[in-house]
């Protein structure tokens, strides 16, 4: 399974939305002129790739840029005119360069290095699946009042979440959009708090509201089934519960349905605009766009990467939704002046390269107004793969850490949830992290229903607890080896940003 989430944020010495600005340039024409009328696209004698074509968003230029689309081989697969974002098909080798040249595109390049075919989230090492035993040895020691599994969750209780529900579990009108692999509704702790009117497949770069098309490939598409039980898992007697267990949950399935899981730029695009057309107040995004870690605003490709995905995001905020990333699980320090990247791209034959991250984004949590999560384990401390960044990291949440062992039934220092085809399983990973993030941004909007998207990140920020950067040096492993510098003080640092989210104070 691809990188479910290993990522980072927009570097600030300068405001984010000016450094993207800035950087993108926004992005004066990117080109002279067309091709002069009459030429004669190239033979399309390559590999199919896909695409995406950025543009201003009056009709006039998108009809324009849509002609010359069809001249130089290609195949509009979805056209989104309010943002200005075409995704296309072309076996035209010379593609993205002609388009470039194009008269009112902004930006084009291709949405990854191999050929389509018949994503990355950030989850850190295998699933443990919970046996039937073993759920039966767990659930007969609950204590009452408590759902059958949850004296292994850990995480509820770290930010008062148990305590929240008593008071407010979240409002049936706010819904948690999980851009991920797919969740299995028909999982019983899901399927009460399951919105269908919400879900779609975006596979295609195109929303398929088919029934049942939000629905994981197969049993091994299971991230994004755990992602919503964190969220939303309802308080019915069955197995866990979720962090906002009064809220809705929907399914926006970008993830490629093979063994790679890869999430294309144009599968994302299509997710955050569906949510935003589709009243959905908060999504979760588990995952880096690949196939890049980092896109590089020198590269052509990379730069239409984040110009398109950036529209649709920025459309979604400006609808009502509440982004939220997470940090990724690198360890790396998103505020550094260099870091080695030897996994991109991840579609075809990775190289290693050295990247600057203030020039290099991670998309999407390095955009504007993206929410940006690391991760701690149960003692409260960064989790030892957890990324962080002085300025990028915005707070932190329960994302789990085998090294940090809780005082549990099952000693597991990972987050317990659902599984498809009603299992559940531990895993552990800035993955994790976020939707905890998530589920306390969708409290929030249950009992601030007016909050905008800044708001709701300003109250994130304001009701966290922040431990402070470590006394010792961060020897994350136990090994005896420094892993990690942080940098700030109490208030905000490169840890936790303004601190661990707190369930409790975001319902009193």
């Amino acid at each position: 399974m691809a990188h479910l989430r290993s990522r980072r944020r927009l570097a600030l010495a300068v405001p984010v939305v000016l450094s993207l600005t800035a950087s993108l340039g926004f992005l004066p024409s990117a080109a002279s002129a067309a091709p002069a009328a009459g030429t004669v696209a190239r033979a399309a004698d390559g590999p199919s790739l896909a695409y995406v074509v950025n543009t201003r968003t009056d009709h006039r230029t998108i009809e324009s840029v849509q002609r010359e689309i069809a001249r130089n081989g290609g195949t509009v697969v979805a056209a989104y005119d309010r943002i200005g974002v075409i995704v296309v098909h072309s076996a035209n080798p010379d593609f993205g360069a002609r388009m470039r040249a194009v008269r009112g595109v902004d930006s084009a390049g291709a949405t990854r290095t191999a050929p389509l075919s018949a994503a990355g989230t950030t989850d850190e090492g295998a699933a443990q699946v919970l046996s039937r035993a073993e759920r039966a040895r767990l659930a007969s020691g609950a204590a009452a009042g408590e759902e059958p599994l949850e004296a292994d969750q850990w995480d509820l209780r770290a930010i008062g979440a148990d305590r929240a529900a008593r008071i407010n579990p979240g409002s049936r009108n706010v819904t948690v959009g999980v851009i991920d692999t797919g969740v299995d509704d028909t999982h019983p702790d899901i399927a009460p708090n399951f919105s269908a009117s919400q879900s779609a497949s975006c596979v295609s770069g195109k929303a398929d509201t088919t029934y049942g098309a939000w629905r994981p490939a197969d049993a091994d598409h299971y991230h994004g089934t755990h992602v919503a039980g964190e969220i939303a898992a309802a308080r019915n007697g069955i197995g866990v519960a979720g962090v906002a267990p009064g809220v809705k949950v929907a399914s926006i399935t970008v993830a490629q349905p093979d063994a790679t899981s890869l999430f294309y730029p144009e599968s994302v695009v299509c997710a955050f605009v569906f949510a935003a057309d589709h009243g959905i107040e908060i999504t979760n995004n588990s995952y880096y766009v690949d196939p890049w870690l980092y896109n590089c605003m020198d590269d052509p490709d990379q730069r239409a990467i984040v110009d398109a995905v950036n529209r649709a995001q920025l459309y979604a905020q400006r609808k009502g939704t509440l982004n939220v990333a997470s940090a990724g699980n690198s360890n790396h320090d998103l505020d550094a002046d260099a870091i080695v990247d030897d996994s991109s791209p991840d579609d075809s034959t990775a190289r290693t390269r050295t990247i600057d991250p203030h020039e290099c984004f991670d998309v999407p949590t390095q955009l504007p107004g993206v929410v940006t999560v690391s991760a701690v384990g149960v003692k409260g401390t960064k989790s030892y793969y957890s990324s962080y960044g002085q300025g990028v990291v915005d707070v932190a949440g329960p994302g789990g850490d085998k090294y940090q062992i809780p005082d549990t039934p099952s000693k597991n220092g990972r987050i317990l949830s659902t599984m498809p085809n009603n299992q559940y399983g531990f895993l552990q990973g800035t993955s994790m992290a976020s939707p905890h993030v998530a589920a306390v941004a969708a409290l929030l909007k249950s009992a601030h229903p007016y909050a905008t998207p800044a708001q709701l990140r300003a109250l994130l920020k304001a009701e966290a607890d922040n431990p402070g950067c470590p006394a010792e040096p961060y020897d994350g492993d136990g090994d005896g080896v420094v892993d990690a510098t942080c940098v700030g003080g109490k208030r905000v640092n490169g840890f936790y940003g303004f601190g661990v989210v707190n369930a409790l104070r975001a319902v009193r």
